[in-house]
């Protein structure tokens, strides 16, 4: 009995052992150490996303996102590496190690955050509508949307789709690929109106405000975070903490409103 017990106690101590160091070799191989040891941060987005990530007319990608990621790099003395990933792909693409960190203006979902992990909020926007000139007046607010009668376009696997079926359920909805092919249907008039994110919906109407109107307030409330790879705390804490600096010395402000307070760079874009 107590060779018995001898042996089933010496068994246990060794998983427990084996336990302790494979714990110990995932701590030991977290991203930033990846990123740190390879000299590269690679960074997961979607261009076409104004003003977050988009390409620019001689082939560079630019944007809000873009600029921050380039900053974060410069900051631990890495390169930037940009992965321009379809956005139905992005999360495998995260997770199969094609890249380090999704920074593509990605929603915090529930869903969302039971296949990846999220650092804290680093903007908070929401969905508002892009509607057909033809409407203006009629439709005020995505609760006159909600009929049979209007054919609704969203971009696929986004948070617009999922507030279109959510709070529309009547009307019919049209998904595309990208939010450029969304939006133009309402400007080609095979939409009546486009769900989307207010900063994209806000510079789209801009652009076009000759061929369609924006109903611009928010009806939903979406905080954008960057993702990363689920059980990597070290990650997630330097990131955070790194959040806290550049909002805390003037960094994240300039960027802010390079994109979003002005619009030099749209002549830059193609």
């Amino acid at each position: 009995m107590k060779t018995w017990m001898k042996a089933t106690f010496t068994g246990l101590a060794m998983t427990c052992s084996a336990l302790t160091a494979s714990q110990a070799m995932a701590a030991d191989t977290s991203t930033l150490e990846q990123v740190l040891n390879s000299g590269k941060l690679r960074v997961c987005f979607d261009a076409g996303y104004m003003p977050f990530e988009m390409k620019s007319k001689d082939g560079r990608f630019i944007g809000f996102d873009i600029d921050i990621a380039k900053h974060m790099a410069r900051s631990i003395g890495v390169k930037y590496e940009p992965v321009n990933t379809a956005w139905d792909g992005i999360i495998p693409a995260l997770q199969t190690n094609k890249c380090d960190i999704i920074m593509g203006g990605m929603t915090i979902t529930p869903e969302r955050n039971l296949k990846v992990n999220f650092s804290q909020p680093y903007i908070v926007i929401g969905q508002s509508i892009i509607l057909s000139n033809k409407l203006k007046g009629k439709v005020t607010s995505y609760r006159d949307l909600n009929d049979p009668k209007y054919t609704v376009a969203s971009k696929l696997g986004t948070t617009g789709a999922q507030a279109t079926k959510r709070y529309l359920p009547k009307a019919k909805l049209d998904l595309f690929e990208t939010e450029v092919d969304g939006a133009m249907q309402v400007q080609n008039g095979k939409a009546d109106a486009f769900i989307y994110d207010f900063p994209y919906n806000s510079i789209y109407t801009a652009q076009h405000k000759d061929k369609v109107t924006h109903i611009s307030k928010p009806f939903t409330y979406e905080p954008l975070g960057w993702a990363v790879r689920q059980n990597d705390p070290n990650f997630l804490n330097f990131l955070n903490g790194y959040l806290r600096q550049i909002k805390g010395d003037g960094t994240y402000d300039r960027v802010y409103s390079k994109w979003f307070k002005s619009t030099k760079w749209l002549r830059n874009v193609q």
